[in-house]
């Protein structure tokens, strides 16, 4: 059977590089505007709080010690401590805030530190990222998860030591919490998205079928069968669930396979129809190019890297 979390991720591709460890003092608030790109916080010490920017209104998350929250989408959000109500968005942040060697420290530098966490910015594969980002969760708030804890822990320790390629050992860790915290949320179900789909056994058969056969052509009655529910039942269900309907994440999905293989130039365009489920290359490219805005032939040749042997020509001739 396919893994629909693990393909979804591993076009992702979610990596965390840049990484900066915040020390604060209560009382203390930041706020972070919405920059485009996926956020994670990793709390070491210490507890804090964190109220999300949402379209339907704001969400407010208290974060304890061995806490990791992920954000995949872009979102601004205002981290406080827990005396105080969390500054909206139009609301003045006065805290003030001063670089360190490893990141920033948060209100007044002479009194204690109540809170230590590990702050940054996701890198996911951007070419994947909008098609995919709707399949993945809001926001995922991991707490009192053994493995979760023990990573944040190493984290937490690589963060403070002084050991030789401390940033390089630092960054596969936090890469490995995001897969971890995105495992998690499958196994909660609680929110919106992929993960909570996966969490309902009937939905669950679906969508694998969709993953593992996308050149099927699956239709609302066969994917309902597949979850032995009616199809009304099954169309509610699934855009309750994953929050958008059946047919759209099958498109979804299918165009996200056909992007991976148009980059890697390995296969013609008619075969690459054939395995996301189109019986001709005139529908697909259609399908295609309503989705990314160029057609398929023109996506490969702009997004394909330079063979190694051209390169070398090239080089060549420039010399010459």
């Amino acid at each position: 059977m396919s893994d629909p979390l693990a393909q979804v991720v591993s076009l992702l591709r979610p990596g965390a590089p840049f990484s900066k460890l915040v020390e604060a003092s209560e009382p203390w608030a930041v706020r972070r505007t919405e920059m485009g790109r996926p956020f994670y916080f990793a709390v070491l010490e210490g507890r804090c709080q964190l109220r999300i920017d949402g379209p339907a209104g704001d969400d407010t998350v208290v974060l304890g010690e061995g806490d990791f929250l992920l954000i995949p989408s872009s979102r601004g959000f205002t981290a406080c401590s827990l005396d105080r109500a969390p500054p909206g968005p139009g609301d003045a942040v006065t805290t003030p805030v001063a670089r360190t060697a490893r990141g920033a420290r948060v209100g007044d530098p002479r009194a204690p530190i109540a809170v230590r966490m590990l702050v940054g910015n996701c890198e996911l594969d951007t070419r994947h990222a909008p098609v995919l980002l709707a399949l993945l969760p809001q926001w995922v708030h991991v707490r009192g998860d053994p493995r979760l804890a023990a990573l944040v822990e190493l984290v937490g320790d690589e963060a403070r030591a002084r050991r030789p390629a401390r940033d390089v050992v630092t960054a596969r860790l936090l890469e490995v919490l995001l897969i971890e915290a995105l495992r998690a949320a499958h196994q909660d179900g609680s929110a919106t998205g992929l993960a909570r789909g996966l969490a309902d056994p009937q939905l669950a058969r679906a969508l694998r079928c969709m993953h593992e056969r996308p050149a099927q052509p699956w239709t609302m009655e066969a994917l309902a069968a597949q979850a032995a529910l009616s199809r009304s039942a099954f169309f509610d269900r699934f855009r309750r669930a994953v929050g958008m309907a059946p047919m759209q994440y099958l498109m979804g999905w299918r165009m996200a396979l056909s992007e991976q293989m148009l980059r890697e130039g390995a296969l013609p365009i008619a075969e690459i129809a054939q395995r996301v489920g189109y019986s001709s290359v005139s529908t697909f490219g259609l399908a295609f190019t309503r989705h990314a805005g160029t057609p398929p032939g023109r996506y490969a040749r702009l997004h394909r890297p330079a063979r190694a042997g051209g390169a070398s020509r090239a080089g060549a001739a420039a010399v010459a």
